[in-house]
């Protein structure tokens, strides 16, 4: 993607996760002091939303991220066929890099309410010797570098470059997109489920 912002500046792409970390100082004000009074005032719970319907918002958030990004690798894709830089990894391809920032915005806001409600789960329904394990085994960092792992190695084992190759214009993150996207609204539902069975 272009990284040009003006005639001189070039945005690095491992800055973008700043716009992450942007979401979440700007937004967990916010949430703590507008959005859950708020909610407290329609569901009479002391902390607005439930634990597991603070997690369940942020899966349905970081699934909108997943459709996101992949609604941006689609185009991507597009743009680098129509203007033949498929086999062409040196030029970027003609769409800004800002493109990308929606996809930071939901992922920030995603972690607000997951991370919150799962260290309140734990903390809350974990008994007082494993809690510190039960938080510790939150592993979803390495599970995603896992399974890209699993991925790349499953869609390339068969010869070809596979979804996530060296040479992204040929390759289709766009599916990895939409399967993550597929897998973080069936934990939604599933949440939903175990929330209904917990009342």
């Amino acid at each position: 993607m272009d990284p040009k912002l003006g005639p001189k500046f070039n945005i690095p792409a491992a800055s973008l996760t700043i716009f992450d970390t942007l979401t979440i100082i700007v937004c967990v004000p916010f949430y703590d002091w507008f959005l859950v009074p708020l909610v407290r005032k329609f569901t009479g719970h002391p902390q607005g939303f439930t634990q597991i319907q603070r997690m369940r918002i942020g899966l349905v958030l970081a699934t909108a991220s997943m459709l996101v990004a992949a609604a941006v690798e689609v185009k991507r894709l597009q743009l680098a066929a129509e203007f033949d830089l498929l086999d062409n990894v040196t030029d970027p391809v003609p769409m800004s890099i800002l493109w990308q920032i929606p996809q930071y915005f939901l992922v920030g806001a995603s972690e607000i309410f997951t991370s919150l409600g799962q260290l309140e789960f734990f903390y809350d329904q974990a008994p007082d010797a494993m809690r510190s394990l039960a938080s510790a085994l939150a592993l979803g960092n390495y599970l995603s570098s896992f399974l890209v792992a699993v991925i790349s190695h499953a869609t390339s084992s068969s010869g070809s470059s596979g979804w996530i190759p060296n040479n992204l214009n040929r390759g289709h993150l766009d599916y990895f997109f939409f399967g993550g996207g597929a897998q973080g609204s069936q934990w939604a539902l599933l949440l939903g489920m175990l929330e209904r069975l917990s009342v």
